[in-house]
């Protein structure tokens, strides 16, 4: 089951995501958390902190979790 990530903005960044499902403890750890983990935007594999990720994508790390943000 996909933990629902809820945005009041046009769209939110993967780091922010990252922080906001409790994946990373702080921002600063995103550069390092991707360089270490596969992480999956929507089945491909994305290493960019910066990515906007807007309502109706999916974000997938194995053995940690899946994500879905809705607005």
């Amino acid at each position: 089951m996909a933990e629902e990530i809820k945005i009041t903005t046009e769209y939110i960044t993967l780091g922010q995501l990252l922080k906001e499902a409790a994946v990373i403890d702080t921002g600063g750890m995103a550069k390092w958390f991707l360089s270490e983990y596969d992480v999956y935007l929507n089945g491909e594999q994305e290493q960019r902190r910066g990515k906007k990720l807007y309502a109706g994508d999916e974000v997938d790390i194995p053995d940690i979790g899946t994500f879905v943000v809705v607005s």
